[in-house]
């Protein structure tokens, strides 16, 4: 059973319990990384210290956080799993970068990709990222895992070193139809390397929601998985502004901040903050519950 560890904001009060989020769906074009940077930099502005880790050979999350040159880093995600791969020791603080809006990022480059070929016929290969990342988990509140668009090796990487998922999707129905491909590599994982795991919630990104096409997809969404997977309320709207703070390396929230973007993502924090405490609060009761017996 994966250990459940008190986490403190800044200004000391516990805000539920330490976690690893994987930001995951195979196709690619629907707000992962955006979703990544906003959530991780959401919470860091709630009081968690927060690490998002770039599992996306093209580095989409790193260029969109400022480092336009990901080529050009001397440690990224792809040195440190490859030291892993090859059973040679590491610095799990090295090559870590500090973003202004407080959260720290592992960058990524294309050297991932050539890695995750190695990585088909290495020892543990599934738990390669959950080992590098074991000794970063006592750091950080909240780390968050920005998955690649293919449910390979990096995917099943980030699942099985993940407690919670969170799925973007667009409300277009081929989108909404791949997603059972997801969920069945969810559940394998789940049954087979990470009991822990669960999703916590389908995220609705670039959407109108004026158009019907947008409509009947979030029905049928909420028909087919509603009963059994949490559908976020708050769906995230098509928005030019999301684009143009991740050219210029910032989070919704510093670049539009009263935009109806930065208010979908902001309601997501809350909804993610407000699951944590409540499973934080669970797991305190279990365990005073078991030390009174």
């Amino acid at each position: 059973m994966r250990e459940e560890i008190p986490a403190k904001g800044k200004d000391g009060m516990e805000l539920g319990t330490r976690r690893v989020y994987a930001v995951a769906n195979q196709k690619g074009g629907v707000g992962k990384s955006a979703t990544s940077t906003n959530l991780g930099i959401g919470l860091a502005r709630q009081g968690r210290k927060v690490l998002i880790v770039d599992l996306d050979s093209q580095a989409s999350q790193t260029v969109s956080l400022g480092w336009k040159q990901p080529e050009e880093l001397p440690v990224t995600v792809a040195t440190q799993l490859g030291k892993v791969v090859a059973n040679k020791p590491i610095d799990p603080q090295d090559g870590i970068l500090h973003h202004s809006e407080d959260i720290d990022l592992i960058p990524s480059s294309i050297e991932l990709s050539g890695l995750e070929m190695r990585m088909v016929n290495a020892m543990s290969r599934e738990s390669v990222l959950k080992s590098y990342l074991a000794e970063l988990r006592r750091d950080y509140d909240v780390i968050v895992l920005d998955c690649p668009p293919t449910l390979g090796m990096m995917t099943v990487n980030a699942l099985a070193a993940a407690d919670r998922v969170i799925v973007p999707v667009q409300p277009e129905y081929l989108s909404v139809i791949g997603m059972t491909q997801l969920f069945d590599t969810v559940a394998l994982v789940k049954k087979q390397i990470n009991p822990a795991l669960q999703v916590e919630g389908v995220l609705v990104t670039l959407a109108n929601m004026r158009t019907n096409l947008a409509k009947n997809t979030l029905e049928i969404l909420r028909q087919a998985y509603g009963g059994k997977i949490r559908i976020f309320p708050h769906p995230v709207p098509y928005s030019t502004k999301v684009k143009e703070a991740s050219a210029a390396g910032r989070s919704i929230f510093a670049y539009d901040p009263k935009g109806a973007a930065a208010y979908a993502y902001g309601e997501l924090v809350k909804e993610v903050e407000r699951n944590g405490r409540q499973i934080g609060a669970d797991v305190r009761a279990a365990k005073k519950a078991e030390l009174s017996r």
